[in-house]
């Protein structure tokens, strides 16, 4: 992707909305800068999925007239707490809006929907190797939680 963005700075707010099948190339791009790249008719397809089920959430970032940014939000019953959890399963900007505020604006966005959806914590996950992603969320009031671990049970 190439940079559109002005002087870097702060980016004015976002457009945040909910992600409709219109998005899909915006879509496949950005979860390529997150190391999945899918082509527009798998984005699609996982854009449809999203939007079929109540307990998730796609919300994209338009900035400047075009997509920039990503946030996916999936709500579960979580046993131990006897309560709603949401968690964040894909967060994503472009190189050219990282560190101009984006991220912020996606991650309080993701707050205000888990509130909403009666969620009473909101969680993430990230790859170990992404320690500059796990310093933007200690900033950001995330702490350190459990240890994840992961067996595959077949290409995902």
């Amino acid at each position: 992707m190439s940079s559109h963005f002005a002087p870097r700075g702060p980016l004015p707010d976002a457009d945040l909305r909910s992600a409709t099948l219109i998005d899909a190339d915006d879509v496949a791009d950005l979860l390529g800068e997150l190391g999945y790249p899918c082509d527009i008719r798998e984005a699609a397809e996982r854009i449809a999925t999203i939007i079929d089920n109540d307990r998730q959430a796609l919300v994209v970032a338009r900035c400047e007239g075009r997509v920039c940014g990503l946030v996916a939000l999936d709500f579960m019953y979580y046993l131990p707490l006897g309560t709603t959890t949401c968690r964040i399963t894909a967060l994503v900007v472009t190189p050219d809006a990282q560190g101009r505020g984006l991220g912020r604006q996606l991650l309080r966005e993701a707050e205000r929907r888990a509130r909403a959806g009666g969620a009473a914590r909101l969680e993430l996950t990230s790859g170990s190797q992404r320690t500059d992603a796990h310093a933007f969320y200690r900033a950001c009031g995330y702490g350190d939680g459990t240890v994840r671990f992961i067996k595959r049970l077949g290409a995902a």
